[in-house]
């Protein structure tokens, strides 16, 4: 049984992984580079994957507190009149709970958890390495180090342990481009809308007890972007690239005062996720893009079985054994999903819609069971 662990990242994924290591007794350490923990305003889908493992550590009514919305579908629509093409009903998960949810209130809400389950945080420390050995070390950018049973990477896209763990790796831009913003609300309905147009696509759902709206724009483009939501664009850029969109896709364009701007890129899923006592966790295994939103949900998932596994005394390695295969099926549909937004006007446009159309009339439960490999699996039962 690991007795002492160090996370590297004060995000999603290794908050929840200290959280729950220390529940289980582990004595953990998480390092982060930042002075403070915080996050940018944007929105996340919290699936009932997800949501399980926030209800296993006790967080489930905290979030609530915290406004987030529980979802009832999401929609379909054209970009031209904003009209319905079809609907995903969600209040179909048969007592399982949808949520959209503020990403800095998640993280204030883990944060909590860790605190009281006495994490010890330090901040402004940043890794600058990471040496898998049987006694896994963390050397920091001060010259300072620290050596436990269990190291955890769970700092993101650019990872410090993702090499040392699995070996070089090459991203390839998607020819896509993300804009994130928020802006006051002005539907309350609780739904997620995902207006489809050439080339592009716009979802937005409703956050903070619906006071405000989450907004994703996606373009097809040839001129590559920086990945990482830290990048700030011209609202201006993001009014132009979806001009030719109907109310309210062009009200809301039209709210926005500030937006970040995001290449995406494809990533492969690490072949190795385990080297010695060093495991890495969400981003740093598996970058995934947004269109099945479940990066956050697979670092739930993660950091709840790492951490059953690192105090049950199974060999590390298992953790990999349970979770990369159902990863890199997430990460795989991910990348096949945009096009489906994406059709050009024709004869396939057309079918396609039809045919969505069709199936959420006429057959919603069977709409809504082709999700079920990812809605129903409960990584805490």
């Amino acid at each position: 049984m690991v007795r002492n662990a160090i996370v590297v990242g004060g995000g999603i994924g290794g908050l929840t992984a200290a959280t729950a290591l220390a529940q289980r007794g582990v004595a953990v350490t998480l390092t982060e580079q930042a002075p403070e923990i915080t996050e940018v305003g944007a929105g996340l889908q919290i699936s009932p994957n997800g949501l399980a493992v926030l209800r296993a550590l006790g967080l489930e009514q905290a979030l609530d507190r915290r406004g987030a919305v529980q979802a009832e579908a999401v929609v379909l629509e054209d970009f031209r009149k904003g009209r319905q093409v079809a609907r995903l009903d969600l209040r179909r998960l048969q007592g399982q709970r949808y949520l959209f949810v503020h990403r800095a209130d998640l993280v204030a809400v883990l944060v909590r958890a860790a605190q009281e389950a006495n994490v010890s945080i330090e901040l402004g420390r940043r890794a600058v390495a990471v040496v898998p050995a049987p006694l896994s070390e963390v050397r920091y950018e001060d010259g300072s180090a620290a050596r436990a049973e269990l190291v955890v990477c769970a700092d993101g896209l650019h990872s410090v342990g993702r090499e040392s763990i699995t070996g070089p790796t090459t991203a390839q831009f998607t020819g896509q481009v993300a804009w994130r913003a928020l802006v006051p609300n002005p539907e309350k309905e609780p739904i997620a809308k995902v207006t489809m147009g050439p080339g592009r696509h716009v979802v937005r759902y409703p956050l903070r007890g619906g006071d405000m709206t989450n907004i994703v724009a996606v373009q097809e483009r040839e001129a590559w972007a920086e990945e990482g939501w830290h990048q700030s664009d011209d609202p201006a850029n993001l009014r132009a690239a979806f001009a030719d969109f109907g109310d309210p896709v062009r009200a809301l364009l039209a709210a926005v005062e500030e937006v970040k701007l995001w290449g995406l890129f494809r990533h492969p899923v690490a072949e190795t996720w385990v080297k010695h006592s060093a495991a890495l966790l969400g981003d740093a295994a598996h970058p995934t893009l947004p269109f099945m939103a479940q990066g956050a949900n697979l670092a739930l998932e993660d950091a709840w079985v790492l951490a059953r596994v690192a105090v049950t005394g199974d060999d590390l390695s298992r953790y990999q054994v349970l979770r990369r295969a159902r990863a890199a099926r997430v990460v795989s549909a991910a990348s096949g999903n945009a096009w489906k937004y994406h059709l050009r006007p024709g004869p396939v446009r057309w079918a396609a819609h039809r045919a969505l159309s069709m199936g959420s009339r006429l057959a919603p439960g069977v709409m809504m069971s082709q999700f079920d490999w990812i809605y129903r699996h409960d990584v805490t039962d």
